[in-house]
């Protein structure tokens, strides 16, 4: 039997009657999604293997149990599964993911980096470094949907999804983090200036 063909639907059908490949084949089909939705958030390796490792065996007990009831929806279901576990590793770590670039590479360090002086190296430099600390700063669901659009590079259609709410609400939050950022910027400037 070629998996390849099947549908996500047939796919579970047949994990749940018994044929392991069509979970292998769900998971060869959508790691890359899961994972890098996960590693955005959380920004470890480790991490980030472990909260995967724990979404598909959360997604095993559900399907053996007969639990899954979303028809034709395995991805988003799965991301939101991963989703919530990354919450639920905040929670009780009680702190809010971190925005970093990697250390190994910073785009913004590529950027602009030809004719820069050292003084606007340092000025960018701090700008960014303020930025990220003002990010933490925004409600979670805001934030969620910032780091996801600008650092997970997802569209707002897959942010709502992942976070089960409209593309409006999505959308809306993400109007909602960038006035807030602009507020906090110009008090922050207006702070800096007296």
């Amino acid at each position: 039997m070629d998996f390849q063909l099947q549908s996500d639907q047939d796919l579970i059908h047949l994990y749940v009657n018994g044929e392991e490949g069509g979970l292998v084949e769900l998971i060869r089909r959508y790691q890359t999604k899961i994972y890098t939705s996960i590693y955005l958030l959380v920004k470890d390796d480790f991490l980030a293997e472990d909260i995967f490792q724990d979404t598909f065996i959360k997604v095993i007990n559900t399907l053996k149990a007969g639990k899954y009831n979303e028809e034709g929806k395995f991805l988003p279901w799965v991301t939101r599964i991963a989703h919530n576990l990354v919450i639920d590793h905040f929670r009780r770590e009680k702190r809010a993911p971190m925005v970093s670039n990697g250390d190994d590479f910073d785009i913004f360090e590529v950027l602009g980096n030809y004719d820069e002086s050292m003084e606007d190296r340092m000025v960018r430099q701090q700008t960014h470094k303020d930025l990220k600390s003002l990010i933490q700063l925004l409600p979670s669901e805001q934030k969620e949907v910032l780091i996801m659009r600008h650092f997970g590079d997802m569209s707002f259609k897959e942010i709502a999804d992942i976070t089960d709410v409209s593309i409006n609400t999505a959308l809306g939050r993400m109007r909602y983090a960038l006035n807030n950022l602009r507020k906090m910027m110009l008090t922050k400037e207006l702070s800096l200036k007296n």
